[in-house]
């Protein structure tokens, strides 16, 4: 009997892990599709703009480029509407891996919207390259943020890698006063990675205690040659109260804004092709704290079409 029971607890150990192997080809499936569908998004989006730059260029429109700017709208709306959802049903896999399915999704996608924090949603009276340049320069943490971060450190690089759109920098930063406020949340040394995921999206992401973490999304979009649009989501799996954590992170995101206004006016005041033409940023950023602004130069700095869309175009 006992023999029995043990095989009977094997195979249903190994049915166990052939469904969870089935479910996590079927999350990992569903996740290549959401990121080729997200992919596309700028990509249309820049394909769009790039033909509304090129028609309005000589002030005329043509019933050629008038078809064009139609046809390329189009598919950016049918793309959009072909948001991929889940991608399996109860055909496609047996009874208890499409309800392991079902449960993992719905999971996932809960996690995602309980871990949103707050938004918040600016426009900007600098061009956008200015932001950029902004968030991808370590040391402005040191320097920009002096007062908000309490004098936080930067220690050291521990790690970079470019990627296909962007690239990964990852540091070491140290809270230098036993009095900084942000120790409530994080040791006094943590890696914390900065992410360049388009020429539009930028990550820091932050670790604090007991393994949780505190994500911001910034998003900057070109309005024009002197305005940019400028979106902050804040991400936390912290277990705090939400609306006292929504408080003190819309305190610390405005604060911070508000810190950023001058260094912004004051890059705006450069001549801002400087910042981006390619052999000045070669020579500038060879500092390690500029290794991901040195790669977005990189990657969106080698034509003068691309310059044009960065800076808002004319």
């Amino acid at each position: 009997m006992s023999n029995f029971v043990k095989n009977n607890d094997n195979n249903r150990t190994h049915q166990g892990e052939k469904v969870s192997i089935t479910v996590e080809i079927a999350l990992i499936i569903d996740q290549v599709k959401n990121s080729v569908w997200l992919f596309g998004i700028p990509s249309w989006l820049f394909g769009i703009t790039d033909r509304s730059i090129a028609a309005f260029a000589d002030g005329y429109l043509s019933a050629v480029e008038i078809f064009q700017l139609f046809t390329a709208s189009f598919f950016f709306l049918s793309w959009l509407y072909l948001k991929p959802g889940e991608g399996f049903n109860s055909n496609d896999l047996e009874p208890s891996q499409y309800q392991e399915y079902l449960y993992r999704t719905q999971a996932n996608k809960f996690k995602l919207k309980n871990r949103h924090m707050i938004s918040q949603e600016y426009i900007l009276p600098f061009p956008y390259i200015c932001q950029i340049y902004h968030l991808l320069n370590l040391k402005h943490l040191e320097t920009v943020h002096g007062f908000s971060l309490n004098n936080l450190k930067i220690l050291s690089i521990s790690y970079f890698q470019p990627t296909h759109s962007g690239g990964i920098i990852k540091f070491k930063t140290l809270l230098d006063s036993p009095a900084n406020p942000l120790r409530i949340w994080r040791q006094p040394i943590v890696e914390v990675d900065l992410i360049l995921h388009t020429p539009y999206t930028v990550e820091l992401n932050i670790p604090v205690y007991d393994n949780k973490r505190i994500v911001v999304i910034f998003h900057a979009f070109p309005l024009n040659d002197t305005e940019h649009q400028f979106f902050v989501d804040i991400y936390s799996d912290l277990e705090w109260p939400k609306p006292l954590l929504q408080i003190i992170l819309h305190f610390a995101s405005c604060l911070t804004i508000f810190e950023d206004l001058p260094y912004l006016r004051a890059l705006a005041d450069r001549n801002i092709e400087r910042l981006f033409n390619s052999n000045r940023a070669n020579l500038g950023s060879n500092h390690e704290t500029m290794l991901l602004f040195k790669r977005f130069v990189e990657l969106y700095g080698s034509t003068g079409e691309t310059t044009k869309l960065i800076e808002g175009g004319d």
